[in-house]
């Protein structure tokens, strides 16, 4: 299934070399406590410009309220199968709300906003896309390290999708970085 309309699903994500995008507890200490070159943002400023949205999950939401600021500077949607059960901190009302709609149809909403390009962003939403054939471009940064368990990427369900290699990059901290498109 394909969206109407001229809007981008894109994700940019790093992940354990063995797969992983947190340990089984949601823990990321693995990936945000390695030394980064300064200054470096491995092209992540560069991804979200022009980036009218992000779209994430619930436990990406709940690890994203854990941080000291809220990340963010655009509006987030949060895809929760129990959205009532989803609290949106105060500080954040009107600028995250929670749906429990499929990928193709928040697509089509956010689209009608004027929104052209979303970050799709947490496990399980990401796989629900792809699922979909909904997503257009994967920038993957595989993080030297192997954590031995945790919360897959990908996987479940998301079925032979076709991706071509657009570029990869790599830093002397031995991040290495694939940009793939899907369609």
């Amino acid at each position: 299934m394909t969206t109407a309309g001229p809007i981008r699903a894109e994700v940019f994500i790093a992940t354990s070399l063995d797969g992983f995008i947190a340990r089984p507890d949601g823990d990321i200490l693995w990936l945000t406590g390695l030394p980064v070159p300064e200054g470096e943002d491995f092209g992540y400023a560069a991804f979200m410009d022009g980036i009218g949205a992000l779209v994430m999950g619930r436990a990406s939401f709940d690890k994203a309220l854990t941080f000291p600021e809220w990340p963010y500077p655009l509006p987030v949607v949060v895809m929760s199968r129990s959205p009532e059960r989803v609290t949106v901190p105060e500080a954040l009302k009107g600028r995250v709300r929670v749906t429990a709609v499929p990928p193709h149809q928040l697509l089509q909403v956010l689209a009608a906003e004027g929104v052209g390009r979303v970050y799709v962003d947490g496990g399980q939403v990401i796989r629900a896309f792809l699922a979909e054939g909904l997503i257009d471009r994967i920038i993957l940064t595989r993080v030297p390290v192997f954590i031995g368990e945790g919360l897959p990427l990908f996987g479940h369900g998301t079925g032979d999708i076709p991706a071509r290699l657009v570029a990869v990059r790599h830093w002397p901290n031995g991040f290495v970085q694939t940009e793939y498109a899907l369609k």
